[in-house]
């Protein structure tokens, strides 16, 4: 698959809030997931390995409450990189609702993402 299938299909199962089926399917083994530096304590880090990163978010998806919407944009590509910018309009148990909106970037090598970091304001 070349990157502008990747990146295509990973809106489409991220539109679809299949996020978990993106990364069986579309993520390398090795990948890894990063996180902004500085984040608050309890936030999600950084992820090495695929095992890790569904483990992420089955851990983002525990501590959601109630889903209320989402929008992914179409991606950008650049070489082996692409980016989309994603909001979750979600209530986070202990936290009420909020709207996380980041821009997610994504490294893709032999036919598999084998990076994504996650850029986003904190406070």
């Amino acid at each position: 698959m070349n990157i502008e299938s990747i990146a295509k299909r990973l809106v489409a199962l991220c539109r679809e809030g299949k996020f978990e089926e993106a990364q069986k399917e579309l993520y390398a083994d090795d990948a890894v997931s990063v996180e902004m530096p500085g984040a608050p304590p309890g936030a999600l880090g950084d992820a090495k390995g695929l095992p890790a990163i569904i483990e992420k978010g089955h851990q983002f998806q525990a501590a959601v409450e109630t889903f209320h919407d989402s929008h992914v944009s179409d991606a950008i590509v650049a070489g082996n990189w692409f980016s989309v910018a994603m909001t979750l309009d979600v209530t986070m148990k202990g936290r009420g609702r909020m709207e996380m909106t980041e821009i997610c970037v994504y490294q893709v090598r032999n036919g598999k993402i084998v990076k994504e970091q996650f850029f986003y304001d904190m406070g």
